[in-house]
């Protein structure tokens, strides 16, 4: 049995319309953007925040084991000089405030004359330490509205007596840097 086929003829060529292009928008086939690229930056930028908010442990391990050196530029050297930090206890007079405050945070430490101290309540308002880091909050229920609260800042020694200082004559507030 020897079939043979007959080979199919070939169709005629056709001509296609010419038509202009079609644009689709908001379809599900669009072209992706390089997500890797965004989450790289979304990656990096989360990184960098939890470096700056993430207190830093002082040698030896626990809260309170002494005072830590911190890269201070120097006013002679570009290149950083270490200073020598300290655990200052500071009173602030409104306790409440003192209830927003988180250790690690950056507060400015600002003093107002008391009515009754010898300047007369006429002395100015001053900032007593700039960015310094609180080390310690009090937990709830250890503020006294009358007394306000006790925090403990990790600050140079320098600003540390400048705070006892101040907190002998004036009543200190806190901002958040």
């Amino acid at each position: 049995m020897n079939t043979t086929h007959a080979p199919t003829p070939v169709p005629a060529p056709c001509e296609v319309p010419d038509f202009p292009p079609l644009r689709v928008r908001g379809g599900r086939f669009r072209p992706r953007r390089a997500p890797g690229a965004l989450l790289l930056l979304l990656l990096a930028a989360a990184a960098l925040a939890l470096v700056a908010t993430a207190p830093a442990a002082p040698p030896g391990g626990g809260p309170g084991s002494g005072s830590r050196p911190v890269a201070v530029p120097s006013a002679r050297s570009p290149a950083a000089a270490p200073v020598r930090l300290v655990s200052a206890p500071v009173r602030i007079a409104d306790a409440e405030a003192v209830r927003l405050l988180r250790a690690g945070d950056r507060v400015d430490v600002i003093a107002a004359p008391l009515v009754g101290s010898p300047s007369g309540g006429g002395g100015a308002v001053r900032v007593v330490a700039r960015s310094a880091r609180v080390a310690e909050v009090p937990r709830p229920g250890e503020t006294r509205p009358d007394g306000g609260a006790l925090v403990v800042l990790s600050v140079p020694r320098t600003t540390a007596t400048a705070l006892a200082g101040a907190g002998i004559t004036s009543q200190l507030a806190v901002t958040l840097c």
